[in-house]
Order: C-alpha cells, then structure tokens, then sequence
C-alpha cells in the first residue's frame, strides 16, 4: 500500500518515541467492519424491499418526443423550459430551475435500477445469503440480456431538449447510475447463483457501452467538458473499464485524472471554482468532491494509490475534503450563495467523506460521515448522490490497498 503523507509521517513520529507505528495505527484504523456497523440496518431492510421488486426498464415507457426507439434511453434537459413568448417553439434555459414536467421515466427506472442492485449486492455481502444474488440477477438479466426488455448500449437520445436537439453528450452524466449496477455485479458473480454465461453478457453489455463512450462524438464532447460533466464521464469509464478489465481505459482515466481534471477544476485553496459560479455551488461542490473521490477511489489498485495524488502546487482529495468539510459540519457558515433549489436538503452521508476517512485514517471524517443521512428520499439529492452502496465498494479487509475490490476476470 502506497501511504499518505499524514500517516508517514505518524510512521516517524511514532518511531522515534519508540512505539510501533504498525501496531498503532492498526488500532487506531476506520474499519470496513465500523461502516457495516452503521449500515447494516439500512442495507437489510432495503434489501427487503429489493427482493419484492420487478424489473422495470427503459421499454415499460416511451416518450412522444424522443427519437429513439422502445430501447433507447431517454430523458430531458432539466433546466429547459417552454418559452412563454413562444409556446410551441424550441424550449428556452432558466439554469439551476428543474422543470417537473419534463420526461424523467428512464432516468427514475435506472435509479431504481442502481438501488435494487446496491440494495442486493450489499445484503449478499454482508450475509452471504444467495437469495439476494438471484434476484440481482433477474435484474441484471432484463436490463442488459432480455431482448425484449432490455437497454441498448448507448445514450443518443439523452437529456434532448424541444426544438433544439434530440440527445446531447451532457446525457452521458444520466448513466452515473449505472456505475453500482457494475460494482453490484462484481459483488455478486462469484455467487452460486451466477451463471458465468450470463456473467459474461452483462460484461459484454458495458464493454459495448464502453466503445460507444469513447469513440461517439457525445462522449468525446463530454470527455472534453471542464466541470463535474468530466468528471462523471471519467468516473463512469473507469468504473466500466474496471468490469471489464480494460487495463487500456484504466489507465487514460488515471493520466485524465492527474493531468487535467485535478489540477484544471481545483484552485489552490481545494474548492471548484466552475462549480462555484453555478446557480446551486453548494450541491455541485459536493457532487463534484463525490464524483472527483470515488475516481480516485476506484482507479486504486495494488500498485498505485490514486487517493494520494497531489499536484505541484497541493491540489488533491484531502485539500478538496478539508475545504468542503468545514460547510459540511456546519453549512450556515458556507460563505457563497445559497443553491437556488434543494438547498435545505444538503448534505447527506457523502462518499468523499468515508473514503477520505478509509484512506487517510480520518476519525473526524468517518464520525462526520456517521452522523449524516445514508438513506436520503429527496428525488433530486438521490439523483446527485453517485455512490449509495459504500459498502460494495469496500475490500472487508483494509490491511492490503485500499479502494474497490477488482476481480481480474474479463468478457473480452
């Protein structure tokens, strides 16, 4: 394992007193066993919940204005909204301001989606109990292999807005919720209930996916964009990439994130100015610390530490959970303007805080995290919460590297 800066230099510390820096530390460690402590209630009973459920997918609903097909994906712009002076003409933007009456079917049956397969995946990890693997599996299956019900692999007709276009490249950010369905899948195809055929299909379903991300011109715009959008389209590869073991995107997603998204969207003092001139810079300053950690967090493997990376200058995850975690204690000292929607809802039991707290042995993070909401039902802070399963995310045993476990195994 690769240390933080902090804990080598607790290693020094410790040793010139004479006392055993591995030793203490061990002790003094947040344990995946601390966050099951917190979660297990929660986790059990949504568990319960997903096991009564059936698989609802993109085909239960169309849309009169998409362009696609029954199996296309499909949402609206959320800021777009019928122009008062021109009704029926092309939809105009009032940025931060939802509209409700937009087409968001897709976009709810995919969150639902993510949370019975989260649900599920945590419960059979945590309990061992195959039911829960089996019924992830007639999820997994209508999603991605069933030809009448399921997805296909792109998003051409995602977040379209009237009049103006029929699908645009910041869709790409729609599929957030998709990344637990990958992690769910790793979680549970070492189960009995896996049939390795099946397996394979379903990988080969996000590796599909994964060529559309990379080589259709709305994902080589989003890739390019300078906000959160970059940030969730690498955060969405690398997770895919991380199925299907492609040690090729793996890698683009590590020189991306050291290169360009760390040092370009964070200033020197750990916020994100793009995020800052927005409409709601509270609620985009922590999807954006969500999204920049769980990148990090999911492109650390046995050989490299990607939580741990710093610029030059000092930019890195820990500046970013040291500027933001001050509001998040208390947000009536946030010294910018209040988010135009949602601003009472934030925040919530957020990743960046536990795995900040994992990597860096944070107890003041981890009991922040603690105390938070883990199952929040505000529609919009769900959407805006990429990781709500943190426990699948987690190796059991933290004593080797941290980050998400990666089984190795392929489609391709």
């Amino acid at each position: 394992m690769h240390l933080s800066k902090q804990v080598f230099l607790i290693y020094i510390f410790l040793g010139s007193l004479g006392i055993n820096a591995s030793s203490a530390l061990a002790q003094s460690q947040v344990t995946y066993k601390q966050v099951e402590a917190v979660l297990r209630p929660i986790v059990v009973e949504k568990a319960e919940w997903a096991l009564l459920q059936e698989p609802v997918t993109v085909t239960a609903n169309h849309a009169s204005r998409s362009a696609g097909g029954i199996h296309d994906f499909y949402s609206e712009g959320d800021y777009w909204w019928p122009n008062p002076e021109d009704p029926d003409g092309p939809y105009i933007q009032r940025d931060g301001m939802t509209n409700p009456d937009n087409f968001t079917a897709h976009r709810e049956a995919m969150i639902r989606f993510s949370q019975i397969i989260g649900a599920l995946a945590s419960a059979y990890k945590i309990t061992g109990d195959e039911k829960y693997a089996a019924h992830a599996f007639t999820h997994l299956y209508a999603w991605f292999v069933d030809p009448d019900l399921k997805m296909n692999p792109s998003l051409n007709f995602a977040q379209a807005i009237k009049g103006r276009v029929t699908g645009r490249g910041i869709g790409i950010i729609d599929t957030i919720h998709l990344m637990e369905v990958a992690q769910g899948l790793e979680v549970v195809q070492g189960s009995i209930a896996a049939d390795p055929d099946l397996v394979l299909e379903i990988k080969k379903w996000f590796g599909d996916y994964l060529t559309w991300l990379t080589t259709h011109p709305y994902g080589r715009d989003e890739s390019a964009t300078k906000n959160n959008h970059a940030t969730c389209y690498y955060m969405q590869v690398a997770s895919f990439a991380k199925l299907t073991a492609n040690k090729d995107l793996l890698e683009m997603c590590r020189d991306e994130f050291e290169n360009r998204l760390l040092p370009n969207q964070m200033a020197e003092n750990g916020s994100f100015p793009l995020e800052l001139d927005r409409t709601k810079p509270y609620g985009y300053s922590l999807f954006n610390l969500d999204a920049m950690t769980t990148l990090a967090w999911i492109l650390t493997d046995g050989s490299r530490n990607m939580m741990n990376f710093e610029t030059a200058s000092g930019k890195s995850i820990p500046q970013g959970i040291s500027f933001l975690s001050p509001y998040v204690q208390d947000k009536s000292n946030w010294p910018y303007s209040k988010d135009v929607m949602y601003w009472d809802n934030w925040p919530v039991a957020h990743p960046f805080l536990l795995f900040g707290a994992l990597n860096f042995d944070n107890s003041e993070w981890f009991e922040l995290w603690k105390q938070l909401d883990h199952d929040p039902e505000i529609p919009e802070v769900v959407r805006n919460l990429p990781i709500r399963n943190p426990l699948i995310w987690m190796k059991k045993d933290l004593s080797g590297f941290l980050g998400c476990e990666y089984s190795g195994t392929s489609s391709r």
